[in-house]
């Protein structure tokens, strides 16, 4: 443990983590805001040192077997706390937060009380400090169940947090981890709890739920990259790559997909080999298909954010050396085509189309196999197709004009709120399709006071209707 840790003492005891974490979150429970900023200030501290980063990502990259890039791990560690706390500065989360005399009202923030994480491997580290941040700003206290593949690093960001609580004097059981993982934990972890939030599929989803507490849930991505012929093919590949191989493609957020419009299909898909592309003939990409999907149905983690020559040497495909990322061409949307989901690897399938509007309907198709409500890309200049892609595409997010990974959970050049836990809504069974954030750990009170009494008449709820229909 690295110096002025403040290691928890738990053993895993679930009840007593809880009867700690519920004791913490009553010492804070009523604390002003200044008070609350200056522990958030402190925890996000600590989390963006540059150091710390460096020994999370390396952590993270060598206990998962490989998943991530380091270097590109530190960058993000660093960038989703900075962004975090962008997001959380100078916003009212104790006390009276609004207030409408108009109408009578006033608006009082509650926190929830002690929130289960659920951490994934692919962001063990990035999602304990998005999550930690906003459960601090909202005064609740945060118990994280780790992936077992990467338990080491969610653990000791918590460690991270602990020692910045220590060093103002917080309570240090406001944040907590499960050291040693089991599916068994986690369940009883969320029985115990307040509330959860957790990250990952659909799978997850539904333990989630079985639990039988309130919970946020997220979804799966499956990106597509809608391309028409008014968009800057070069500068759009660029992007398209920056994003996509990125962490090797961990994100839930990289292209799964482009899709081309016909009068630029070659062009763009030159473009894409010229940033280190390889286009998959027939016969590898059957080679491909086999070893992502031994089973004709589930992915192979294996395959899953680990470098291009590692994919292509297992599936028996030889690459040039310059190789990125693998291209294969789509052939149909849903389960009789696996390429047209979520592949969570450096390999990106291709689309042709010459109508717009069709092509969102075969996306949505996509989304209906993989990644409901999730995201949802567009290179173009014209707006009434951004206008449109956004009305009729059954995704929480559409980004124009953007590496997708980089803008999709908030970044420097976007408005995107920072998060690493993206809600899909309905879609995918979640309760929202937010980016996740500090608004979704509060509960609230209206206090009202009596107003003039106003009763609206007729013409006032119905004249519209009066006066073109009649009374009949």
């Amino acid at each position: 443990m690295a110096d002025n840790m403040v290691e928890q003492t738990h053993g895993d005891d679930i009840a007593e983590m809880y009867r700690r974490a519920r004791k913490a979150f009553e010492q804070v429970e009523f604390w002003p805001q200044e008070k609350v900023d200056e522990m958030v200030m402190a925890a996000g501290w600590e989390w963006q040192k540059e150091e710390g980063a460096k020994r999370l990502a390396r952590l993270a990259v060598d206990e998962s077997g490989g998943i991530g890039v380091y270097e590109d791990k530190v960058h993000k560690i660093q960038a989703k706390t900075r962004g975090t706390m962008r997001d959380l500065t100078g916003q009212k989360t104790c006390g009276l937060i609004r207030e409408d005399k108009e109408k009578g009202l006033r608006i009082y923030a509650k926190p929830i009380g002690v929130v289960a994480d659920v951490v994934p491997c692919t962001n063990p580290e990035s999602t304990v400090c998005c999550i930690g941040l906003s459960l601090l700003k909202t005064r609740n206290a945060m118990i994280v169940s780790p992936h077992p593949r990467t338990q080491g690093s969610s653990y000791l960001t918590v460690e991270h947090g602990r020692k910045a609580l220590a060093k103002i004097g917080a309570p240090l059981d406001l944040l907590q981890c499960i050291k040693n993982t089991s599916p068994e934990k986690t369940r009883e972890l969320m029985q115990h709890c307040d509330f959860a939030v957790a990250t990952g599929g659909a799978a997850l989803v539904r333990v989630v739920y079985e639990a039988g507490k309130p919970a946020h849930t997220v979804g799966s991505g499956n990106v597509v990259s809608i391309i028409d012929e008014t968009a800057d093919l070069k500068a759009t590949a660029a992007k398209i790559v920056k994003s996509k191989t990125a962490n090797n493609s961990a994100s839930c957020s990289s292209e799964n997909a482009v899709a081309i419009e016909a009068s630029v299909y070659d062009d763009m898909l030159e473009a894409l080999k010229a940033e280190g592309g390889y286009l998959c003939n027939t016969v590898e990409r059957e080679k491909l298909r086999s070893y992502m999907w031994p089973d004709g149905k589930h992915l192979n983690r294996d395959i899953v954010a680990k470098p291009v020559h590692y994919i292509a040497d297992h599936a028996g495909i030889d690459l040039p050396e310059a190789t990125r990322f693998l291209m294969v061409v789509g052939q149909k949307a849903g389960p009789e085509d696996r390429f047209s989901g979520e592949k969570i690897s450096l390999v990106l399938t291709v689309w042709q189309w010459t109508d717009f509007s069709e092509m969102i309907e075969r996306m949505k198709e996509m989304h209906r196999f993989s990644g409901a409500g999730h995201s949802a890309s567009i290179h173009s200049q014209r707006d009434e197709r951004r206008i449109e892609l956004a009305i009729k595409a059954n995704v929480g997010r559409v980004n124009c004009n953007m590496p997708h990974a980089a803008a999709n959970s908030g970044s420097w050049f976007n408005g995107q709120p920072t998060t690493d836990s993206l809600g899909c809504g309905t879609w995918a069974g979640n309760m929202t399709s937010d980016n996740l954030n500090w608004r979704h750990f509060l509960n609230y009170t209206w206090l009202s006071d009596p107003i003039e009494e106003h009763i609206p008449g007729d013409e006032e709820l119905f004249g519209d209707y009066l006066q073109k229909w009649g009374r009949d």
